[in-house]
C-alpha cells in the first residue's frame, strides 16, 4: 500500500509540474521563440517575438522591438477575430509598405496527429501541413486560453509553442510573460500604404540589395552615324554602347550582372560581351572608341597580322570581361515564325556572378560597356543591371586583379582584327610584372571558338593549353553539348533535313542564347618579378573566304 501511495503521489507531482495556468484572455503576452537546427542554435540568436492579445497578434523579433534592426525589416499582424494577415515592411526610416490577405490563414489545410509532448509545461498536440513540399509540424496547446504562433501558420489552432520544418529546423518557445503596457497597432493607420501582394514582395525583395541600372532598352545595331547622348555613348557603328557608372564602396559584396536581350531585326546568333574599360594607364580602349583602333597597341606574333589592343602592355590594359554571352536566333522579333508546340520566349535573360572582379571598381567611377557583333540596322535591344548584395563572401586579403588579355574584337565594326593569332604556334602571349609575391594566383579564363561552317572551329573541338613561364599548367577542350536545351529562345534557327535545328548543335563552349562561364585555372604562388602566360589552340585553317577565330579573355587574380 505504501508503494502504491508513493506511485500515485509521484504522478500527481509530475502533473503539477507540467500543468500551467490558463492565461488571461484580456491580458497581453510576450512569447519568445528561438531557432535551432539539428540540435544546434541558429547563429543569429535574434529570437522571434510574438505580442499576443485578444485583438491581434504581432509577429516580430527582438532587434525590431529593441529598435536595433537594420532596414529593411518585416513584421506580421493578425487581426482577431477576422483573421486578416497584414504584412508590414519598413524599407527605410521614412518608407513603409504593407499588404493584407484575408484568406491566408483560413485556407490552411492541416492534418492532426495523436502524439503529444510537453513544452513550457503545456501538453501540446501535433498538427501538420505541407508548404512548398516542406513538411511543417505545429505543436500547439489549447490549455493556455490564447491563440498565437511564431509565423502565420496555425494561428487558429491555439498557442503554437513549436514549429518544425522537415524534422530538423525548429522554432521553439522559451518564455511566456505578461506585458503590462502594450499599444496595439491600428491596421487603419497602414491602410494608405497597402499594395497588392506581388508588388509588396517585389518592393521588399528589391530593397534588400543595390541595383545599378546601366542600360534600359538600348539598341545595339549597325548604322553609319550612331547617336550618343549625355549618358549613353555609341561606338563602332553602334555595336558598342558604354556608360560611366559610379560604384558604391562596399565590403565583399556578392555582385551580379543581369542582362536581357531580344532581337529588333538581326536573326542570327551573335557574340556578346559585357566589360569594364580600364582607364588607369596612358592608353585605354576609350581612346580607340572615340578616335580609331590605331590608338591601340599592336600585338604581333609573327603570323603576318596585327592584332590591336588584345594584350596588356606597360601603357595599356585590355578590357575586363564581366560576362560573355551569345544572342539566340531572333528571339522576340521573329516569334511570328510558328512551329507546333513551340512557345517562344519573349526575350533572353542572362545572369552571372562577377563578385571576384568587384575590387576593380569598388567605390570608383568606371566605364561599363556592352558589345554585340552584328551588321543589322535593326540589331538588338538590351537592358543591363548590376546588383550588389551585402554579406555572403568571406573577407579577403589585399586582392590583386590584373587584366592580361582579351581577344574578342569588340571594335570589329571599326576595323579591329579577328582573333586568328592561334594560327601561329606562339598563339597569344603576354608578359606581366609583379611588384610583390602573389599567393594562390588564378587565371579567370573565358574561351569560345568561332567559324560558322561545318569545318570551322565553332563546330570542331580544339584543345586549349595554358602555359606559365614556358611550362604547361592547364589544358582542356572547351565544348557545349546542351545547346538543344535552349530551343525555345531560337525562333529563327535554321532547321535541317535531319530534323535538327541549328540551335541544337554542340559548339566550342557556347550555345545560342546562353552565357559562357569562366574557367578558374590555378597558377599557384607566384614570386615577384616578370612572368609570361601563353595560350595555344590548334586553330583550323581557312576554307575559301571563311576562317576560324578564338575569343579568349584572361584576368589574373590573387592575394599579396
Amino acid at each position: 500500500m505504501k508503494y502504491l501511495y508513493i506511485f500515485f503521489f509521484s504522478i500527481f507531482i509530475s502533473f503539477k509540474l507540467h500543468a500551467q495556468r490558463v492565461l488571461n484572455h484580456n491580458a497581453v503576452y510576450k512569447i519568445t521563440y528561438f531557432r535551432s537546427a539539428d540540435g544546434k542554435p541558429k547563429e543569429d540568436r535574434n529570437p522571434i517575438v510574438v505580442i499576443a492579445s485578444a485583438k491581434q497578434n504581432l509577429i516580430s523579433n527582438a532587434s525590431i522591438l529593441d529598435h536595433k534592426a537594420k532596414y529593411p525589416y518585416e513584421q506580421g499582424i493578425v487581426t482577431k477575430p477576422e483573421q486578416i494577415l497584414f504584412q508590414v515592411a519598413d524599407l527605410s526610416a521614412d518608407h513603409q509598405i504593407a499588404t493584407d490577405d484575408s484568406t491566408a490563414i483560413a485556407k490552411q489545410v492541416l492534418e492532426f496527429g495523436a502524439e503529444t509532448k510537453v513544452i513550457l509545461g503545456y501538453i501540446c498536440k501535433r498538427a501538420t501541413m505541407v508548404v512548398n513540399s516542406n513538411r511543417i509540424d505545429l505543436w500547439y496547446t489549447t490549455d493556455a486560453g490564447i491563440k498565437a504562433a511564431p509565423t502565420s501558420l496555425g494561428q487558429n489552432l491555439g498557442l503554437v509553442l513549436e514549429q518544425v520544418r522537415n524534422g530538423n529546423s525548429y522554432v521553439t518557445a522559451t518564455k511566456i510573460e505578461e506585458v503590462k503596457k502594450a499599444m496595439p497597432i491600428d491596421p487603419g493607420k497602414i491602410s494608405s500604404k497597402l499594395t497588392d501582394g506581388l508588388t509588396y514582395k517585389d518592393l521588399l525583395w528589391k530593397s534588400r540589395f543595390i541595383t545599378l541600372n546601366v542600360f534600359n532598352n538600348e539598341t545595339i545595331n549597325f548604322i553609319d552615324k550612331p547617336q550618343s547622348n549625355d549618358s549613353v555613348f555609341r561606338f563602332a557603328g553602334g555595336t558598342v554602347i558604354a556608360r560611366k557608372v559610379k560604384f558604391p564602396k562596399m565590403a565583399n559584396p556578392n555582385v551580379f550582372v543581369d542582362l536581357t536581350e531580344q532581337s529588333k531585326g538581326d536573326a542570327y546568333d551573335r557574340t556578346g560581351s559585357v566589360f569594364i574599360i580600364p582607364t588607369d594607364k596612358t592608353i585605354s580602349l576609350m581612346d580607340a572608341l572615340k578616335n580609331s583602333v590605331k590608338a591601340l597597341p599592336v600585338y604581333d606574333n609573327g603570323n603576318g597580322k596585327k592584332y590591336q589592343g588584345v594584350v596588356a602592355t606597360a601603357d595599356y590594359n585590355p578590357v575586363i570581361e564581366l560576362m560573355r554571352f551569345f544572342t539566340p536566333f531572333g528571339v522576340g522579333k521573329y516569334n511570328t515564325l510558328k512551329l507546333k508546340d513551340k512557345n517562344w520566349a519573349d526575350k533572353v535573360y542572362y545572369r552571372q556572378d562577377v563578385s571576384e572582379l568587384f575590387p576593380v571598381v569598388n567605390g570608383k567611377e568606371a566605364w561599363v560597356a556592352v558589345f554585340i557583333g552584328n551588321y543589322d540596322k535593326g540589331g538588338h535591344q538590351v537592358s543591363l543591371n548590376i546588383t550588389l548584395h551585402n554579406g555572403g563572401r568571406p573577407k579577403e586579403a589585399k586582392e590583386v586583379i590584373l587584366p592580361l588579355f582579351n581577344s574578342t574584337n569588340v571594335l570589329e565594326m571599326a576595323g579591329q582584327e579577328y582573333a586568328t593569332m592561334f594560327s601561329s604556334e606562339k598563339g597569344l602571349e603576354v608578359s606581366f610584372t609583379l611588384t610583390k609575391d602573389l599567393k594562390d594566383a588564378k587565371l579567370r579564363y573565358i574561351t569560345t571558338g568561332h567559324g560558322g561552317w561545318g569545318n570551322g572551329d565553332e563546330f570542331v573541338p580544339r584543345k586549349n593549353t595554358i602555359w606559365l613561364d614556358g611550362k604547361e599548367v592547364f589544358a582542356f577542350t572547351p565544348w557545349r553539348q546542351d545547346c538543344g536545351s535552349y530551343r525555345l529562345s531560337n525562333p529563327a534557327s535554321g532547321n535541317f533535313e535531319s530534323g535538327l535545328s541549328s540551335s541544337d548543335l554542340s559548339r566550342s563552349n557556347w550555345c545560342p542564347g546562353t552565357v559562357t562561364n569562366p574557367n578558374w585555372i590555378s597558377l599557384g604562388d607566384l614570386k615577384a618579378g616578370t612572368h609570361t602566360i601563353r595560350v595555344t589552340i590548334p586553330m583550323g585553317k581557312p576554307e575559301g573566304g571563311s576562317s576560324s577565330a578564338w575569343n579568349v579573355s584572361g584576368v589574373l587574380l590573387g592575394e599579396e
